[in-house]
């Protein structure tokens, strides 16, 4: 599997030959882009076309995030692995209701058993949450009587309700009490965290989706419009509980990420650059993590289910077998 590049500092992304390297004031770090799949920027960096065009053909995607950390955009590259046959077959089934639907509610079923999976996992570590994962259970038998993804993103939404009221339980610390869900701006440090998170996770989806012969522009939970890319969104919505949150979780409970690396602007709460980077570094490494997989029966990283995933979705679009989503037994 290919490697991630973080560059969280300012400075000269530049092709030499055939190499790429970055260069700051006073050092010059070459990259391995026989090795590197994507770099996320962070800093302020300069490049050029001849850069773009040595990226391409090595089939690098750069995916960009502005001062606040927020994600703004990819350089994504010719695609290498592009399939009419299988856009045609995205656009059929986006466009057929009854075909959308099918896939629009196993990636909320996914995310809301994903979800609970989460919660009784803290259940068992005597985390008061139960009342959280009995309102959950209640909203997964009305996903399948859902006309339409609008009536299908409200239940998303109140499982999501239910799960986030219950992380003050989880966490237990009064710097990081959750409130309500916001966004841009982040009102208080958890939301902040959250939104980080989540954007990491939407590149990286878009990342593996671009090693697939999917279309990253043909979603089928998140409606397919003037947005650039839907498709990462919807697969995210798996992953997030058990790769983002968990991970949340954790940095918080060992005091890895304090209030103190936080800061109030006038655009909202922003994380210093060293949480950003203790979220980057470890998320890094849970995405190299290996799980047992039981259907293949041999260990898989995160990173590989996010793309098996992918795989799961063009056997279901081709016909070959129904698509389910994955859920986690741990």
């Amino acid at each position: 599997m290919k490697k991630t590049l973080y560059i969280f500092s300012s400075g000269e992304l530049l092709r030499k030959d055939n190499t790429l390297y970055f260069e700051t004031e006073g050092n010059r770090r070459f990259i391995p882009v026989e090795d590197t799949g994507e770099i996320m920027i962070f800093g302020e960096v300069d490049l050029n076309k001849r850069l773009l065009e040595f990226l391409s053909t090595k089939e690098i995607i750069l995916h960009f995030f502005n001062y606040y950390g927020y994600y703004m955009g990819s350089f994504y590259p010719r695609e290498h692995l592009n399939s009419g046959y299988m856009t045609l077959k995205q656009a059929e089934h986006y466009l057929d209701e009854d075909k959308r639907m099918t896939i629009a509610k196993e990636y909320v079923r996914g995310a809301a058993k994903n979800i609970r999976q989460v919660l009784k996992y803290y259940h068992g570590r005597e985390k008061d949450v139960f009342g959280a994962i009995s309102a959950i259970e209640n909203l997964l038998a009305p996903i399948e009587d859902c006309k339409d993804t609008s009536a299908l993103m409200a239940i998303e939404g109140n499982i999501r309700d239910h799960y986030y009221h219950a992380f003050d339980q989880i966490i237990d610390n009064p710097d990081f009490i959750f409130h309500e869900r916001s966004r841009r701006p982040p009102k208080n440090y958890l939301n902040t965290l959250i939104s980080f998170g989540n954007s990491l996770v939407y590149t990286i989806c878009l990342s593996e989706i671009y090693n697939t012969h999917l279309d990253p522009r043909i979603g089928y939970l998140h409606a397919t419009n003037f947005r650039r890319f839907t498709l990462n969104l919807d697969v995210a919505e798996i992953f997030k509980p058990i790769i983002i949150d968990r991970l949340i979780f954790t940095l918080l409970g060992k005091r890895m990420i304090t209030k103190d690396d936080f800061r109030r602007e006038t655009e909202g709460i922003m994380m210093k650059e060293k949480a950003k980077k203790c979220l980057v570094e470890n998320l890094d490494e849970k995405l190299k993590t290996t799980i047992n997989h039981r259907e293949i029966g041999r260990p898989v990283s995160y990173r590989r289910l996010i793309r098996l995933e992918l795989y799961k979705l063009e056997k279901h679009l081709m016909g070959e077998k129904d698509y389910q989503a994955f859920i986690a037994r741990w």
